[in-house]
């Protein structure tokens, strides 16, 4: 199948690749030029605007978006349908909000112009492992574009059926799924990441417990020199905590056993508030997932006021004095 590509990321780019090597036609553009350059010699067509891109794709066209969430988004997906006609298909590769999803496809189909939303998992590892899609939006345009999900998708492998379920009534065990009407393709996306910001808090916390016990707090007959990535290494086989999360955990222990190369700031990407902000509205408590975004927050700041205000009311009410003064 033919597809146009705006965005040539990290994993626009790689998207791109895995399409081409399953013969694939692929029309790309980006606003860097030599990420265009790049990806030409590769074998894709390059366009030198998102017009430029339109025109030179067979109808219907099928346009996939591939940039971070928010304004820039918004402005190509505005920009790109002044463009495309009725029969013609937008998708949205990123992260949006899916609030966000259910107002466009609704402006959209005003112009006849189909919108698929898709949660897309992967990373810098889809090119070879494939891309886990979260599919909502336009059904009969979903259908349509069926190959070129399959090709991104990663398939069966070696990952053992269920065997309670018939893989025959679904797509899921290939790696790739509609989920509904506009917005459920990011909605269940978003509630992914912010169960990833559990799990990654769930490692980071008891890795931390393991790297700890070497203090000289801890008694001498209790205190153990563990080698965390080894230890990482080895839950990896056969344990109940063994993940990819967890394979990616052992890679970077193994190639930098202190994280020096960390400083332990971490960004969050919007997904993880989203979450919280859809329990809320539901009414869902989410005690681990809450406190795994805070988390973060917390890591881009030294002593809060209110940490100094804890530690004013220990001294009050205790006379207690901090020992550490940094």
């Amino acid at each position: 199948m033919q597809l146009g590509m705006i965005g040539l990321g990290r994993m626009g780019g790689n998207i791109v690749r895995r399409l081409m090597r399953n013969q694939h036609d692929c029309v790309v553009f980006d606003a860097d030029p030599q990420a265009v350059a790049q990806i030409h010699k590769e074998g894709a067509h390059s366009a030198t605007s998102i017009k430029n891109l339109v025109e030179q794709l067979a109808k219907p066209r099928a346009v996939w978006v591939m940039l971070p969430a928010g304004e820039i988004t918004e402005n190509t997906i505005t920009q790109l349908a002044t463009h495309l006609e009725d029969g013609d298909v937008i998708i949205d590769g990123g992260n949006t909000n899916f609030k966000d999803d259910v107002r466009r496809a609704q402006t959209l189909k005003v112009k006849g112009i189909a919108y698929i939303d898709v949660g897309t998992s992967g990373g810098v590892w889809g090119l070879e492992r494939g891309y886990c899609m979260m599919i909502g939006g336009d059904r009969e345009a979903v259908t349509r574009l069926d190959p070129i999900f399959r090709t991104l998708a990663p398939g069966i492998g070696t990952i053992e059926l269920t065997h309670v379920r018939d893989p025959a009534q679904s797509t899921a065990e290939q790696g790739y799924l509609y989920t509904g009407p506009a917005g459920s393709g990011h909605f269940v996306k978003m509630v992914h990441n912010g169960i990833e910001y559990g799990l990654m808090q769930a490692y980071a916390e008891g890795l931390d417990i393991l790297k700890g016990v070497s203090q000289e707090i801890i008694p001498a007959e209790r205190r153990y020199d563990l080698n965390l990535a080894d230890i990482t290494e080895l839950w990896r086989r056969g344990s109940v905590v063994s993940s990819w999360l967890l394979d990616l955990s052992a890679i970077a222990l193994a190639e930098d056993p202190e994280l020096k190369a960390f400083t332990g700031y971490v960004d969050d990407s919007g997904e993880g508030r989203w979450t919280i902000m859809a329990a809320i509205e539901e009414a869902v408590p989410t005690d681990v997932l809450s406190a795994a975004l805070y988390t973060r927050f917390r890591s881009r700041q030294d002593h809060t006021f209110a940490e100094k205000l804890l530690s004013a009311m220990r001294k009050q009410f205790g006379g207690h004095q901090e020992s550490h003064k940094g």
